[in-house]
This record gives structure tokens, C-alpha cells and sequence, in this order.
């Protein structure tokens, strides 16, 4: 990879150390430009006319997404965000009291949120599998309990928040259309780190956000549905003129592709920097991107482990670019102060972003860095060494 080229494209990294890619990566020029670009016209020409005039690169999105996730347009529809990507297939799944979602310890907060909130109005159970004791599902387990419960679905993140493994979430999709149970699979934070191949994943629905790692802008999202899905006539609960037509007084018609889970009113400007940044990525070769992701990490990795008195959370050899170190018995203000005086980005994380795991782990804060194929190795060494002063 052209490290230095790739640089060029986001200035940003000449002023900043940016070290919270699962936050929010750097958008690069060619991303922000569109979008900047667009709401000049839209200022000049009005909204609607300016959506008209950009149609065919709007149009693009499906295309590049489709892409990414090695699937078909009519496989795509543009969201908000992932939550709300996620939501919107929750809400085609047609749950009813007794019936039992699948998911496990380290699924994403907002993600349990949901399954709480269905469990609490619609009397849905709601059931985890067991971990490994240095984390991640138990395969086994999960698999075991799909075939006695027999669930209505399967719900995994692929990569957590909290954690940084990689799940193996294509252990799940065969077992899901054995037991009759739809398959959605959380890649918030795995797409555009890594190759991810929505069908070969055997996911019903996949969510996902421009933000992260694809380094979108905020406020953009997809959500990858299934021909399975869309065959069998799964549809958001709240429809919108967009997902359908109306067709008589009583009736409607919803659109044939994944499209029928779309709303009319979006940001076109920020769909075109979206359809950029996917543009951006499915230019890169992504096993490389994740390749040098991993030598970051690692990196980061050994010379936070040789800091006394850290402890790193994650363990194992299957994780990705992220990773949470606490200090315990001490509060993060040193740290923090330190990373921000060297313009050095970071985020933290708490207990009650990852309840379970945590509370299990006697976590109370972590901090949390991640950095993606455009950091360089000095980069890694200086965050390195700027912690191990401040510890």
C-alpha cells in the first residue's frame, strides 16, 4: 500500500495522530469535497432540483455498496446510520410473545436495547450464549441452543465495541436456515477494515455505518437484506412512499428490492460522500488494508503489554483494530490529558456501553484506540510512549 499517497489524500493526518478509526475515521478529501460540492449546488439550484441533476451519482451507491459486500444493488438500501439500519430490519421480523432471539454476551448496547425493548412490549425472551473465558461466543454453544430453542433469530456484532475480536459470524448462517431462524449480522465496526461478503456470511440482513472505518460521513448508513428476505416479503413495520406504492385505498404495494426499506427524505449530499468513501475503499485491496491493520494493532499491541500497570482487555489472536486498556484502581484523567495535549484522538468506553462483559471482567472505563491502514508504525510508537509517561 502507497502509505504515503494515501496520506496525501487526507491531509488531517499531517496536524493529528488519529487513533479513533472506530469512532469516526478521516474522511478523505476526494469524500469531504463531494459533499461540500453538492450542497453548493443544492444552495444555488434548490434541493429537489439538485437531487434531480445528481440522480445517476446518487444512483452509484448501490453499485459500490453492492460491491463491498459482494452482493447485487437491489441487495442495498441507504440508512441513516447502523442503528437505524438495524432497526428497520428488527421491525420486519414479525415477533410475537414467546419467541426467542439469539445473541450473545458482547452484542452492541443499542443492539440489546432493542431486544430489551421487544422483550418488554412484545414478550420476546431473549437469550445469550456462553463466552470463552478470554472472550468471544462459544460456537458450539450458540449452536447447541439454536437447535433447542429453535429462535426466531440470530443476532451477532461481528466485531464489538467493547472487545475488538472478530466473531465468527459465519459459523451461524447455515445453522440459522436449519432451525428456520432469520440471520442479521452487525458489521459496524468490520466493514471497511476487513472483507466482509454478506452472502458468504450467510446474513439475512448485515448493518452497517459510513462513519467508522469506511471513513463516510456521519449520518449515513446501509443495510444488506437477502433475496431469502426479501422473497419471503419482510418489510419494516413503519413503511414509508419511498419502500412502497400505494395502490388502492386500503392496500400498498412495497417495492421489489431492498429499496423497500429506504424513507423518502435523505441528505443527498452525504449519500454521494458515502458512495465516495465506498468508492475509496473498493479501490483499495481490503485483505491488504486489513493486513496492515493487524500490524498496527499488534504493534500497539506489545508496547502498550510492556507498560506497567495497564491491562489490556482483549486477548486471542483473532482480533481487529481496536483495542481497550484500562488502569485499575486508578481514573483516566492523566492519560486523556496526555493523548489530547499531542493531538492524539482516542475515545473511552465504560461499564454500561458493555454491561455484561464487563461487570463480569470488573471493568469500570476503558480508553480506546484504533488505528486503520493510513496510521504509520511512528504514529503507533509515539501514542506508545506518551501513555507510558502518563502511566
Amino acid at each position: 500500500m502507497d502509505i504515503d499517497n494515501l496520506r496525501r489524500d487526507t491531509p488531517t493526518t499531517a496536524q493529528l495522530i488519529h487513533l479513533n478509526n472506530a469512532g469516526a475515521g478521516l474522511m478523505p478529501t476526494v469524500v469531504s469535497e463531494a459533499i461540500q460540492h453538492y450542497i453548493a449546488e443544492e444552495a444555488r439550484h434548490g434541493g429537489y432540483e439538485t437531487g434531480a441533476r445528481y440522480a445517476e451519482p446518487l444512483a452509484r451507491f448501490y453499485t459500490e455498496a453492492a460491491t463491498l459486500l459482494h452482493t447485487q444493488p437491489r441487495n442495498i438500501a441507504f440508512t441513516y446510520n447502523a442503528t437505524d439500519a438495524y432497526a428497520r430490519a428488527l421491525s420486519a421480523i414479525p415477533f410475537r410473545a414467546g419467541d426467542v432471539i439469539l445473541t450473545t454476551n458482547d452484542d452492541y448496547i443499542s443492539n440489546q436495547f432493542a431486544f430489551l425493548s421487544l422483550q418488554k412490549r412484545v414478550g420476546i425472551r431473549v437469550v445469550r450464549a456462553n463466552d470463552h473465558p478470554e472472550g468471544g461466543v462459544i460456537v458450539d454453544h450458540l449452536i447447541e441452543l439454536a437447535r433447542q430453542l429453535r429462535p426466531v433469530l440470530i443476532a451477532i456484532t461481528h466485531v464489538p465495541t467493547n472487545s475488538g475480536r472478530i466473531q465468527p459470524v459465519e459459523a451461524f448462517g447455515n445453522v440459522a436456515r436449519e432451525v428456520g431462524a432469520w440471520y442479521i449480522v452487525d458489521a459496524c465496526q468490520s466493514i471497511g477494515q476487513m472483507p466482509v461478503d454478506a452472502p458468504a456470511i450467510g446474513a439475512d440482513f448485515l448493518s452497517a455505518t459510513g462513519r467508522k472505518f469506511l471513513r463516510g460521513p456521519r449520518g449515513t448508513g446501509l443495510l444488506y437484506i437477502s433475496d431469502r428476505a426479501l422473497e419471503a416479503g419482510l418489510e419494516p413495520l413503519f413503511i414509508d412512499m419511498r419502500g412502497a406504492d400505494w395502490t388502492a385505498d386500503d392496500a400498498y404495494e412495497p417495492q421489489a428490492t431492498a429499496r423497500r426499506f429506504e424513507q423518502w427524505e435523505v441528505a443527498p449530499a452525504l449519500q454521494l460522500g458515502l458512495t465516495e468513501a465506498l468508492r475509496y475503499a473498493n479501490a483499495l485491496d481490503l485483505t491488504a488494508v486489513a493486513e496492515r491493520n493487524a500490524m498496527l494493532r499488534n504493534r500497539l499491541q506489545t508496547g502498550l503489554s510492556s507498560i506497567p500497570g495497564l491491562r489490556l482487555l482483549d486477548q486471542g489472536n483473532h482480533l481487529a483494530s481496536l483495542l481497550l486498556f484500562t488502569r485499575p484502581g486508578q481514573q483516566p484523567d492523566k492519560m486523556q490529558t496526555a493523548l489530547k495535549q499531542y493531538q492524539i484522538n482516542f475515545s473511552m468506553s465504560f461499564t454500561n456501553y458493555a454491561l455484561i462483559d464487563w461487570e463480569r471482567k470488573g471493568v469500570a472505563w476503558a480508553l480506546r484506540l484504533s488505528p486503520h491502514y493510513y496510521n504509520t508504525e511512528g504514529e503507533i510508537d509515539t501514542a506508545i510512549e506518551v501513555i507510558r509517561e502518563a502511566v
